[in-house]
């Protein structure tokens, strides 16, 4: 006689204080976001030798450039001397080198000290030692990815194998040949909510035939409110009279040459913890990046990505890239509007996930795993 295990239709959420503890969110940057490889900028950014960007991560402003080789190079944007921030706006072009604005300690593309005032009268420093501090790099999907711990988590594993788990093969991926399509638009939006609402709002799709009219009716199946990331493999198919991923279901622009069949009338979602969305269609690539700042404000940026063809002759994307700026805007709204709420004595025990969300409790117990007891308020 088999015993049928019962499984409750509700399960609880993360308590209220998850999203809005800063000493719970001040963890999180420590135990995750240092710790894990994270996705910083496209790597067709730094398109020189000497060009720049200065990205936060968790507590860490990180400087990442361009070496006079093509190299990528990433390093605490930290002088050695007093503690400068070396640079202070986003994104730049150096000619040289970098030079601290306090004392001028110079820097060359690779960390080295090249130069600091009465530096010839200071023979015992040594140059390498005292050159800017490196964070580990990696280059995958056309993004650079660095990682603050001391010794980084296996690249293959965190990130490679988030893809191989939602599509079961990387070779499902690999058609779509991110790395070398064209930036089309970029989108940042500012949004007033903690990042695991914005994780767990992408998860599912329990809320799709609620607020995306737009997304459920080109893909139908989202109207019934199962997410095509609880099925390996699964990608959303195109409703019948859907000609392309775009706002009106017109047709799309010219389809990525490497798909495979099966992928050609279907949307692909993948969630590469800790901050990065990655959205397969068949004529473009939409990337998401998210900054979580404090815990409730999260900036999340957002990448078209097309063939080179596409967006060199200066083909109009508009109508792709209104589709899922439209989602986005809707996303989140709703969790702009649930954040307040996060507070709340009603709330101080958390919500539940019905069926269709249970896989989100995976994503909570992975968080809970990651950064341990911390009592708020303490």
């Amino acid at each position: 006689m088999t015993t049928e295990v019962f499984t409750p239709s509700l399960i609880p959420t993360l308590p209220g204080q998850a999203y809005v503890s800063e000493e719970i969110f001040r963890a999180e940057q420590e135990r995750i976001f240092e710790q894990m490889w994270f996705c910083a900028i496209r790597s067709a950014d730094l398109d020189k030798p000497g060009a720049w960007r200065t990205v936060q991560i968790g507590r860490e402003s990180v400087l990442i450039s361009r070496t006079r080789k093509g190299g990528i190079r990433a390093f605490y944007n930290v002088c050695r001397h007093r503690g400068v921030k070396l640079c202070m706006e986003e994104q730049g072009e150096a000619a040289r080198s970098f030079q601290c604005p306090y004392h001028a300690w110079t820097y060359d593309f690779e960390g080295k000290l090249i130069a600091a005032p009465n530096l010839t009268k200071m023979p015992d420093i040594d140059r390498d030692e005292y050159g800017l501090v490196k964070v580990h790099v990696r280059e995958y999907l056309g993004y650079v990815w660095v990682c603050l711990a001391d010794e980084p988590p296996s690249f293959e594993e965190d990130v490679m194998g988030a893809i191989e788990e939602r599509l079961g093969d990387l070779k499902a991926i690999e058609g779509y040949d991110v790395a070398n399509l064209s930036l089309g638009r970029r989108i940042r939006y500012d949004v007033k909510a903690n990042w695991k609402l914005i994780i767990e709002n992408f998860m599912e799709c329990y809320h799709c035939a609620t607020i995306h009219p737009e997304l459920t009716e080109v893909l139908p199946e989202f109207a019934d409110g199962l997410a095509a990331q609880y099925f390996v493999g699964h990608g959303a198919e195109f409703g019948e009279d859907i000609k392309g991923f775009t706002i009106d279901g017109s047709e799309g622009l010219d389809l990525i040459p490497g798909i495979e069949e099966g992928q050609d009338r279907r949307y692909y979602a993948i969630t590469i913890k800790p901050t990065v969305f990655v959205n397969l269609v068949p004529d473009h690539v939409i990337i998401h990046r998210m900054f979580p700042m404090a815990a409730d404000h999260t900036i999340v940026e957002c990448d078209w990505l097309y063939l080179p063809s596409v967006v060199e002759s200066g083909k109009d994307v508009t109508a792709s890239v209104e589709l899922f700026h439209r989602v986005n805007q809707q996303d989140f709204d709703a969790c702009e509007r649930c954040q307040p709420a996060m507070g709340s004595k009603v709330y101080a025990k958390g919500g539940v996930l019905v069926p269709s969300e249970h896989h989100i409790g995976a994503f909570h117990d992975w968080v809970q795993e990651k950064v341990g007891d911390v009592t708020p308020g303490h």
